[in-house]
């Protein structure tokens, strides 16, 4: 079935129906495999894109170009020094005169009352590609990524192991209950979600007949998982935390024992970059200084064939495509 999502904002996945989500993620699905074919039907031709950006990006930015790109559209980055927004210029006059330029809006940045007074005042849809409540389009590309290697989403049995209230583990807990998952969290009692977000995914659940757990128990959490997730530790902008993090979550790094702990087929996700080893300059750093090469996860899980994460990669410009097409494409 076909929504008509023409006009809408993704802020997060709160303000979508569970069968909209769904939409969304069999709509990437078919643009993926249109990809694939060599087919590019320019949904978006003649359309231009703002990204702004106040944090660096991977995968965020090469998925909204790529996707823009691919379906005829023209995107233009707009990082931190290049605009005022918020300087010379309020965040409300940025985006009055943004949206007179542009068809859409994405912004990365760092409070979410940002893309919320993006949304307010644009006039064309906006797209959060991450703030520190929210990362929806990951979370449509894990869910995507799901499906892929699972067949369904509704009833799996979905672990999330570490920090429990970023901006992911907000997200998955609600993406997770509109989907009608089994969610865990496990994590120790200092870093669970927000107890009101908590509140909005068991009222979600009763509808979807999702389940929400939180626990600082590794095995509570992760028997007959059929997914298990991580993020770092330490989120941007907070590295003064690396040593109370490290403190605080050694013993929900996702181990070969926790594998084991799950379904014999479970599949490994995080939303990337991880902290697996030492072969980069942060990975380096963190061991000079903390005496440790793995944090969330080890080399091993991540380099084993139950990772998936470079699929889930890959799916982040499939569903971004999907929800640009959906919003502002023809």
């Amino acid at each position: 079935m076909a929504f008509n999502l023409k006009g809408r904002h993704l802020l997060s996945l709160e303000d979508y129906a569970p069968a909209e989500i769904e939409y969304l993620i069999d709509l990437a699905a078919e643009l993926k495999r249109l990809k694939y074919a060599g087919v590019r039907q320019k949904n978006l031709e003649g359309k231009n894109i703002a990204l702004i950006f106040e944090k660096p990006s991977t995968r965020t930015r090469c998925a909204f170009v790529v996707a823009a790109v691919d379906e005829g559209a023209h995107p233009e980055y707009l990082g931190k020094n290049d605009i005022q927004l918020g300087k010379k210029e309020t965040v409300a006059d940025t985006a009055r005169v943004l949206g007179r330029m542009f068809d859409g809006i994405q912004f990365r940045g760092f409070k979410h009352e940002t893309v919320e007074t993006l949304a307010k005042y644009a006039g064309v849809p906006v797209w959060n590609g991450l703030t520190d409540r929210f990362h929806p389009t990951q979370v449509l590309a894990d869910f995507l990524t799901i499906k892929e290697h699972k067949g369904y989403l509704k009833g799996i049995k979905f672990a999330y192991a570490g920090d429990g209230r970023n901006n992911m583990a907000n997200s998955l807990m609600i993406g997770a209950a509109k989907m009608g998952m089994d969610f865990r969290i496990i994590s120790p009692g200092a870093l669970f979600p927000d107890e009101r977000l908590v509140k909005k995914a068991e009222e979600i659940a009763r509808d979807t007949g999702a389940v929400i757990t939180l626990t600082d128990e590794v095995k509570k959490g992760v028997e007959r998982a059929d997914v298990i997730y991580t993020d770092v530790w330490v989120s941007m902008g907070e590295e003064e935390h690396f040593a109370e993090r490290i403190a605080l979550l050694e013993p929900y790094r996702v181990n070969m024992d926790m594998i084991k702990t799950a379904d014999q087929e479970v599949i490994f996700m995080h939303c990337l970059p991880a902290f697996h080893n030492r072969d980069t300059i942060t990975g380096e750093e963190i061991y000079q200084k903390y005496g440790i090469a793995e944090m969330e996860v080890t080399d091993e899980v991540f380099e084993s064939k139950h990772s998936v994460v470079f699929d889930e990669a890959e799916n982040r410009m499939h569903t971004i495509k999907a929800v640009m097409v959906a919003t502002i494409g023809r």
